[in-house]
């Protein structure tokens, strides 16, 4: 395929390929790969948001395959849970940290000092950098190489996890089960807090009782993280 007009951008997309373990001389399409690193307050119209959307597909086309082919004995419910996680914004973001995505992705200086949306950005980028090089050959040969290693430990992790990470439904769970009632979460936005990680803080109670408390960068983080600690409070041999 051939290269961009500006060599400098040029190598930069060179350079990210490489991180990704991809070589040079694969079959990469270097102006798709150039818009999918395009935020739309650089252009309205170049941006990444069309192969955002093809990239949110195919990301989790590249989770069901991994999942079946090393998780076969499981049930169809249990694939879309954990599917459900590797495909989320947190991971999505996580595995575009890895890469150093950030330093290739144009964007203006008003979304570059926007840290609460920072998680969403990535996440929407590296779909974005999965449709680039998806759409060339249709396949996943220039995709799963280098996201296999990340889905595959993230898969382990939520098996090895009895709430397979979602600490609300089991919290809930267990107080319907219990007291017949449900969790209740009061969440609070921490004033001037400078770290996006923990801009909101909840509390979880139960039959009148506050059994755990969290921060996240979202009131729903907030939630699950009160429930994370909730949910090992009341299975302490749990972990």
């Amino acid at each position: 395929m051939s290269a961009i007009v500006y060599p400098q951008r040029q190598q930069q997309l060179q350079k990210f390929v490489q991180r990704l373990g991809i070589a040079v001389e694969a079959k990469i399409d270097w102006h798709l790969l150039d818009l999918a690193l395009t935020h739309p307050t650089v252009s309205t119209t170049a941006n990444y948001e069309q192969l955002e959307f093809v990239g949110d597909a195919v990301v989790r086309l590249a989770a069901a395959e991994l999942l079946y082919e090393h998780y076969s004995e499981l049930p169809v419910g249990e694939f879309a849970a954990i599917r459900s996680i590797l495909v989320s914004d947190r991971v999505l973001a996580t595995v575009a940290d890895n890469y150093g995505l950030e330093r290739y992705l144009l964007l203006s200086p008003s979304a570059l000092n926007d840290k609460s949306g920072y998680q969403s950005r990535m996440a929407q980028a590296l779909e974005a950098v999965v449709a680039a090089l998806y759409l060339p050959s249709r396949t996943l040969a220039l995709v799963r190489p280098w996201l296999d290693s990340h889905f595959q430990a993230m898969a382990a992790t939520v098996l090895a996890d009895p709430a397979r990470q979602n600490y609300k439904a089991a919290l809930q769970e267990w107080s319907q089960g219990l007291y017949k009632t449900l969790p209740e979460y009061q969440v609070t936005e921490i004033a001037g807090g400078l770290d996006a990680h923990q801009r909101f803080h909840a509390q979880v109670q139960v039959n009148g009782k506050v059994i755990g408390e969290g921060t996240g960068r979202s009131r729903k983080a907030a939630e699950q993280a009160a429930a994370r600690v909730a949910f090992f409070t009341i299975n302490p041999h749990v972990n």
